[in-house]
């Protein structure tokens, strides 16, 4: 079966089904609804919602699409019914504010100064405190604050997914899928967390963060949540894990590739802002494992250095280029984006969540450097 794209179409798959104005009202109805619970509390409370607004303005929403299109991937029409196309696209959008909540303590984990172009949410929190000469340290309540809207974002996304108005029986089936991506996403998050604590190891060892923090959590697990809503046979499933497993993959390898060599202005963050936080990347993991000892001492020095500067970002670069790491990388990604193309070949999805689903992928692994 030839694969199918829609790429000649000018519309972008992240806005079939008008996705992303619908997800976007979806929160917004979230935001409202939960900002008038707070401030009946106290007014005080109302920079936690202005916070999460402006994280939750825009963005492509590849976990909600991925969630809906693998649930309209498992419907025998081609149209759902009005009745519950509303309500999945609602629960699609709880993973928005699972994805907030993720990033808002990854930023605080790794003392990320900014995030989609923003101050990150602890650094917005430690400027409020400053702004008012508030007692303490602002960096302390800052994360303090981070953490708090964090864990807000968590509960919130599960209030949603449970209040989406789909039946309970898919509730049901798709409550388990829903509590295992949270917990690997959580088990991927220390398992980085450790890699940087022990200084990285092998490229087998990055990949297996790869795999829990972001492959499965952005595509595979959302995909089987979509399944799971639609009450999908195993054999869809299985299609699903074939498909969205190295294609998350390779959506982390080229999120690594930008996060070292990408365009400041396209990746919201500083230049080589991931080599200032020392991620042990599967990127870093190549180029340290093929690295002569006069570069190895190079990366020692510069990687994990909060003060690096752009010479310093220039000489990362360029060992990570000699030893063949960002080639490297590049055929991966490209070998893993086949092997995923490939799994969707098949009759088991519906064609027209196929089409979509395809050209997701390539829309999430697109080069931009």
């Amino acid at each position: 079966m030839p694969a199918e794209s829609a790429t000649t179409n000018e519309l972008s798959p992240f806005d079939a089904a008008d996705l992303r104005d619908r997800v976007q009202k979806a929160i917004d109805q979230v935001l409202a609804q939960e900002s008038s619970r707070l401030t009946a509390i106290d007014d005080d409370l109302l920079p936690l919602v202005e916070a999460l607004t402006a994280l939750l303005a825009g963005g492509k929403r590849l976990r909600p699409a991925f969630c809906y299109w693998g649930w309209r991937g498992a419907l025998a029409g081609a149209r759902p019914p009005a009745e519950i196309d509303g309500p999945a696209m609602r629960a699609a959008a709880a993973l928005e504010f699972l994805q907030a909540c993720a990033l808002i303590h990854d930023d605080v984990m790794d003392g990320s100064d900014t995030r989609r172009g923003q101050p990150a949410a602890h650094r917005r929190f430690a400027n409020l405190h400053r702004n008012h000469s508030w007692m303490g340290s602002p960096e302390h309540f800052g994360i303090g604050a981070a953490i708090l809207l964090g864990d807000m974002c968590l509960s919130w996304s599960d209030q949603v997914l449970l209040t989406s108005g789909m039946p309970d029986a898919a509730l049901n089936q798709a409550k388990p899928v829903y509590d295992e991506m949270r917990t690997e996403l959580m088990a991927g998050q220390y398992l980085d967390l450790l890699e940087q604590a022990r200084g990285g190891g092998s490229i087998e060892r990055a990949l297996r963060v790869v795999r829990y923090k972001s492959a499965k959590y952005t595509i595979e697990k959302p995909l089987h949540l979509g399944a799971a809503l639609a009450g999908a046979s195993p054999e869809i499933f299985a299609t699903y894990t074939a498909f969205g497993l190295p294609l998350g993959e390779a959506f982390q390898l080229r999120d690594d590739v930008l996060g070292v060599f990408g365009d400041p202005k396209e990746t919201g963050k500083p230049a080589g802002d991931d080599l200032r936080e020392g991620k042990r990347t599967v990127l870093i993991a190549i180029a340290s494992e093929r690295a002569s000892s006069t570069q190895m001492s190079a990366i020692r020095t510069h990687l994990g250095d909060p003060g690096l500067d752009l010479a310093g970002v220039g000489a990362l670069r360029e060992i990570i280029a000699e030893t063949g790491a960002r080639e490297h990388a590049e055929n991966l990604i490209d070998s893993l984006l086949e092997t995923s193309l490939d799994a969707m070949q098949t009759d088991v999805v519906n064609p027209e969540a196929r089409r979509i689903l395809t050209d997701l992928a390539h829309a999430a692994t697109k080069r931009s450097v």
